[in-house]
């Protein structure tokens, strides 16, 4: 699975194999790697077909090494002829800021051997560390191929002389071959996030950054680079994503040389990382995956998250949350009566949103006394509690750990706790400011208001808000970056949390979908996809947000008839066929929801329990349909003996009927029971294709080639389909 062999020119060429990926790097003493090839596997290359491959990739001469860049290394430096973008910018006051090694060594590792005990399990790694003497560095990368397939990448600098060393930045890069020729990445805003676009891969450089202490709800997501036109199951594409919750960038950069690369960073603010002698900085990890279209790519994404050993393995329990039910109404008798009625439906877990602590009647005051409001709750939250617990549910507690009113007890006795500049706390945005983890006393105040509150009403889980980004966030008294720090006090939080209770589970809510990212889901068990669940706004933003994340992350909630957020009303199957794509909660006053409603939902929590097997561990598939009306995804089970997808009409469509769907992943070989699924059914019993109400058998070859009739259906309605093998 490792393979490496020198050329004519003392060039080693390492290929490296897992999970279907192979990945083929230049290594020379000189420079740091430099990736020839990250795609398909290429099976066994004998040495000699590895030293012939570096010499066929050898660049014709010009008229001089810069305009000829035979490669191209995943830090690209000026000092070795690139003009493009350096991976690495510092200064020692002005000098050291350009980078040229003495020596680089290289080492190819595999994990759990004696040079790489700690390695993730069956992961494969090139480690080559770079010495640049008269600059008094040294630079690191480590290029890791995962058992999953998902390739990542990082890289760090190491300050070696008594003078400080200020980072600029540390972006590395993976290079795409010339055909891939469109890019992709994501944009959107709060309530509407992970909106797709796409545009050429032209020459320069497209950048997404940001600047919000946080990915924001405009983030990128993923960069993704492929041939024209790929989709869902077909045209191969490359991607990356960055793990990391605080300011970064991802971009693409096409230069006159002919290299595209996809790259990604921490954004850094002047002064945040200042090395002193011994001191090092190392990068947010960049992920990289690609596919014979976006499921492929995908795919890698979820095998090595679904592989970690903290990834949630326990059925993931449907959940009640209070806030569109509430808001903050914290009246004992109607969260009871709430309590009541979701334990009837089969609810599993019931959380109280934000409004419970000392203060906070509104959003203008309270953030940071999280001691529970005497005023409201005279005995406490136990009475609410018991209540949950003696029906059978779990409790959880809505937080916002990073946040302050300036009208808080908090604020009037720390002030200093409160970023901002010499300018002051900067601007309130709804009625909010950022509190500095970056203080001892400030982290520990949190950890231990947290702690005991989880330890005293044993709290299964807590929903983590995060609700104002992170600008003039100057930590006192001198005012300097503190963006940095918080982001890393943030994990080390969340580990602690957890450390001191286990089995805690923590949910990643951002004002809704404004810090999903692998950083933040090395500590947390949900993200919250947005504030909007509006069922049709739902569809996207669940697809695409899918593209890192499996469903059993993405929380999903089935809510009132008219969304809070957008004011469209949907019937219930649309609603709870949405929110059963994930994972289902319900947000909703069920107090007032009608008998026939109550039923209706009762049977979605009840089938949503039965498939949640399949649908938290089987594939994620979408069709590519030509009808931009239509919209088909699906789980298909690792075995391909089951699988459930979901056709929705997302608009009037103008073919009438709607025409045939595919279904993507099945075993071409089986065959297969397609039938319309209950509760998801009524849309095909309503005015039935030809394969209904009975169903159909087809080997799985047919139905992913050719597919069946879709049923008619209006705007805003869907149908479950359900395929199993005989």
């Amino acid at each position: 699975m490792v393979a490496t062999s020198e050329t004519a020119q003392n060039v080693r060429v390492a290929h490296l194999r897992r999970g279907g990926t192979s990945v083929v790097l230049r290594l020379d003493g000189r420079t740091l790697p430099c990736v020839l090839h990250w795609g398909p596997d290429l099976g066994e290359v004998p040495e000699e077909g590895l030293g012939a491959l570096g010499v066929a990739l050898g660049m014709p001469f010009v008229d001089s090494i810069i305009a000829a860049q035979e490669a191209v290394a995943v830090l690209p430096q000026h000092s070795t002829g690139w003009v493009g973008r350096p991976g690495l910018q510092g200064s020692r006051a002005g000098r050291a800021w350009s980078v040229a090694f003495d020596a680089v060594a290289h080492a190819v590792e595999e994990a759990g051997s004696s040079s790489w005990p700690d390695g993730p399990d069956g992961a494969v790694r090139v480690r080559s560390v770079g010495v640049d003497s008269p600059g008094q560095l040294e630079v690191a990368t480590e290029i890791e191929v995962l058992a999953s397939g998902l390739v990542r990448v990082r890289a760090s600098v190491q300050n070696l002389a008594p003078e400080v060393y200020e980072v600029g930045h540390v972006e590395p890069a993976l290079p795409v071959p010339t055909d891939a020729g469109e890019l992709l990445d994501m944009a959107g805003r709060h309530t509407h996030e992970r909106t797709p676009q796409r545009r050429a891969f032209d020459q320069g450089q497209w950048v997404r950054e940001s600047w919000g202490g946080r990915p924001g709800h405009d983030s990128a997501t993923v960069l993704c680079a492929g041939r024209p036109g790929f989709g869902w199951r077909s045209g191969r594409v490359w991607g990356v994503h960055l793990g990391w919750s605080g300011n970064q960038v991802l971009s693409g950069e096409h230069s006159f040389t002919g290299w595209r690369l996809l790259r990604g960073g921490e954004l850094l603010l002047r002064g945040e990382v200042r090395l002193a002698q011994g001191e090092s900085y190392s990068s947010p990890w960049l992920y990289g995956s690609w596919g014979e279209g976006l499921d492929e790519f995908s795919h890698r994404f979820h095998r090595f998250l679904r592989a970690r050993p903290q990834h949630p393995s326990r059925p993931r329990p449907v959940l009640l949350n209070t806030w569109e039910a509430v808001y903050f109404d914290m009246r004992l008798d109607k969260l009871l009566a709430l309590a009541e009625r979701a334990a009837e439906l089969g609810i599993e877990r019931y959380v109280l949103d934000d409004g419970w602590f000392r203060h906070r009647r509104d959003d203008r005051a309270g953030l940071g006394d999280w001691y529970v409001d005497e005023g409201v709750w005279p005995d406490g939250l136990g009475p609410l509690v018991d209540r949950v617990h003696e029906l059978g549910m779990e409790f959880g507690l809505w937080f916002e750990p990073e946040m302050i009113n300036l009208d808080s007890d908090l604020a009037r006795a720390h002030p200093e706790w409160i970023f901002g500049t010499d300018h002051g706390p900067g601007i309130a945005s709804r009625y909010q400011h950022i509190l500095d983890l970056g203080h001892p006393e400030a982290y520990a105040y949190m950890l231990e208001r947290m702690s005991s509150l989880v330890g005293e009403y044993d709290i299964a889980y807590i929903k983590w808000d995060h609700n104002r980004a992170l600008v003039d966030a100057g930590h006192s008294p001198d005012g300097t970056p503190g963006v940095h720090v918080q982001a890393e006090a943030v994990y080390r939080l969340m580990a602690e949390l957890k450390g001191l209770h286990p089995g805690l589970e923590i949910e990643s809510c951002c004002g809704g979908g404004g810090r999903v990212d692998l950083g933040i889901i090395e500590h947390t068990d949900r993200v919250w996809v947005s504030d909007c669940i509006d069922a049709h706004e739902r569809h996207r933003m669940v697809r695409w947000t899918g593209l890192t994340l499996p469903p059993e992350i993405m929380g999903t909630h089935v809510g009132s008839g008219a969304d809070h957020s957008t004011t469209r009303s949907h019937v219930l199957s649309f609603r709870a066929g949405t929110a059963m794509w994930g994972h289902m909660g319900v947000e909703w006053d069920l107090t007032t929801a009608s008998e026939t409603d109550f039923a209706a939902l009762a049977s979605w929590i009840a089938f949503h329990k039965e498939v949640r097997g399949l649908l938290h561990t089987g594939d994620v598939v979408h069709a590519d349909l030509a009808n931009p009306a239509l919209q088909l995804e699906g789980v298909v089970a690792q075995d391909r003996s089951d699988a459930l997808y979901r056709l929705s009409a997302l608009d009037q469509t103008l073919d009438w009927p709607p025409g045939r769907v595919t279904l993507p992943g099945l075993d071409p070989a089986q065959t297969y029971r397609v039938t319309a699924q209950a509760p998801g059914d009524a849309a095909a019993k309503r005015f039935p294709p030809g394969w209904g109400p009975d169903g159909v058998t087809l080997p799985g070859r047919l139905l992913g080639e050719i597919g069946i009739q879709s049923p008619l259906l209006d705007s805003d309605q869907l149908v479950l389909l359900r395929a199993k093998a005989v």
